[in-house]
Parts: structure tokens; sequence; C-alpha cells
């Protein structure tokens, strides 16, 4: 279109800048009527439409919009003798420069889209599994009011005494309930303190009927973590659910294996009037499944009941 031979210095000057001018007008249009678009077609759910509309518009707009400032360029610049051939090749040239642009626009906005469309996901999913994880929490503490309750009241009639320290140790126990409830996992030692702080409670009701053998390595107490209020929940399970006396105690064994709590106990299995929901290991199941992508271990044998419990190992 630019001849330098037959044009001045400013001509070539003026020229470019009309070319400039076109580019301009194409490019701010036909971005123009893409951001437009995209409110009314999603990707998603009308990709077909999407491609036909976007082709369509910018064609609509493009063609005629090019046409008609490549003809004023002839008019201001070629004497108004328009090349027809040129007009047709510069037009065909914008066009599919507009649509690479549009094609590059549509990949970079697709790829934005899904990662929005992940991110989404991904919050949408912690939302609802920091919900479950709140509910599965709130289910801890009635269960163990309800069943301390039950102890003191028994303990005020027959043993006054051993009352007012059971709600001294209570009180203790309660207090590290509070302070952790909000936590997804505290270290092992703080754990195994606990434990046997409530272990302390039930010594003070059943006395030499109920032992606890701990065989871990203090060691370690520093270097792993483990869901809050673990133990107690097996520990208060074994409780429920077996026969004990000062002649055949109950004795529960946390032991060491492989990364993980062993908790253990000898079956003499309690006559209940009505058959366990297990409602309480579900529970610490589901809590080990959202916080550290685990799942308990449950074992039972004709002698043993076994729980194995994964830590997590300390960053």
């Amino acid at each position: 279109m630019i001849n330098v031979n037959n044009f001045t210095h400013w001509q070539v000057k003026f020229s470019f800048l009309y070319t400039i001018l076109i580019a301009f007008v194409i490019w701010e249009g036909n971005r123009y009527l893409h951001f437009s678009l995209r409110s009314y077609f999603n990707w998603y759910n009308k990709p077909i439409h999407k491609i036909a509309v976007v082709l369509i518009a910018i064609s609509f707009y493009t063609v005629p919009v090019s046409v008609l400032l490549l003809l004023g360029w002839y008019t201001l610049f070629g004497n108004g003798q328009p090349n027809r051939q040129v007009i047709v090749i510069s037009t065909l040239i914008i066009m599919i420069c507009v649509i690479f642009i549009a094609h590059v626009y549509e990949t970079v906005f697709l790829v934005k889209e899904s990662e929005n469309e992940i991110l989404r996901n991904e919050q949408l999913e912690r939302a609802k599994a920091e919900a479950e994880l709140e509910t599965l929490k709130s289910q801890i503490d009635p269960h163990f009011i309800f069943n301390s309750l039950n102890t003191l009241s028994h303990l005020i009639e027959e043993k006054p005494a051993k009352a007012k320290l059971f709600n001294d140790h209570l009180a203790d126990v309660y207090r590290y309930i509070l302070q952790h409830k909000g936590q997804e996992l505290v270290l092992l030692r703080d754990e195994m303190h606990f434990l046997h702080d409530y272990f302390s409670l039930l010594c003070i009701r059943f006395e030499n009927a109920v032992q606890l053998k701990s065989e871990i390595d203090e060691s370690q107490y520093e270097a792993w973590l483990i869901p809050p209020i673990s133990l107690q929940l097996l520990a208060e399970n074994a409780i429920k659910h077996n026969e004990f006396s000062d002649s055949s105690p109950l004795v529960i064994h946390v032991q060491w294996k492989e990364e993980s709590l062993m908790v253990s106990n000898r079956l003499h299995k309690k006559e209940l009037r009505k058959e366990s929901s297990k409602t309480g290991l579900s529970n610490l199941n589901e809590r080990y499944k959202l916080i550290a992508r685990k799942e308990i271990t449950v074992t039972t044998t004709a002698d043993f009941f076994v729980v194995q419990l994964p830590l997590l190992k300390m960053i």
C-alpha cells in the first residue's frame, strides 16, 4: 500500500500513523466485543455457541470496518483509486490476526477460569471438611461430660471424699479439652499427659480395676502429632464395653508400632442393654480422614481388641 518512492517524507509518516489507527480501531473494537460476549456464553456450558458467536461477531465487525478504513486510506493517500486486490488481501490478513489473537485471549481466559474453578472447588471442599470436622469435634464434649457427670453422681452418693478429688481432676481434664478442641493436631506429649490425667479419674472410681501400661519412649513425644482426645476416647470405649474388677483388671496397653500407636485391651465383653452404635470409633476415624487423610485400623480377635492410630511427623 505504501510506496515510499511516490510518497513524500511526511506522507510516509502519516500513512504509517493511519495504519496504526486501523490496528487500534480493529483491536479496541474486537476487545470490547470479546469482553461483552464473555458474560453471555460460558466455555463449560455452551462451548459451541461460544465459538460460533465469537467468530460471527468479530467477522461482522472486522471485515466492514477494515474495508472502510482501507478505503479511507486510499482516499487520503492513494488519490482515490483503491486497489481491490490489496484491500481483500489486507482484510484477510487482519481477519487472520484477529482470529489468532481472539484464540490466545480465549485460551488465557479458559486457563484462568479453570484455575479459578479448581480453587473454588478446593475452597468448597475445605469449607465442607472444616464444617464436618467442627461437627465431629462438637460431639466430643457432650459425650465426655455426660459420662463424667454420671461418674461424679455415683461417687457423691457412695464416696463423697473421692467425689471432691474426682471433681478437681475433672477440672484439669476438661481444661485440656477446652484448650485443644479448636486444634486439629497436638503433640503426642500433650495427648499422653492428658491420657494419664484421664486415667487418674478412672482410678479414683475403679481403683485397681483399671490400669494403663504405656510402652512408648518419651523421646518420641516431641516428634509426632496426633488428633486431640483420641486416646481418651479409646480408653473410654474400653471401659464402656468390658467387664473388669480388682481380681480381673482391665489393662489398656499403649505401644509404639511403625509410626503409629497401638492401643489394645483384653476382651471381657460386657452385656449391654442395646447394641453399641460404635459412634465413638466412627467419629475418630472421620476426624482422622479429614485431618490427616488417613484411617485408623480396628482389629478384633477372640481375646483382644486393638486400635492402631497413625501419627504425623513433626516438620
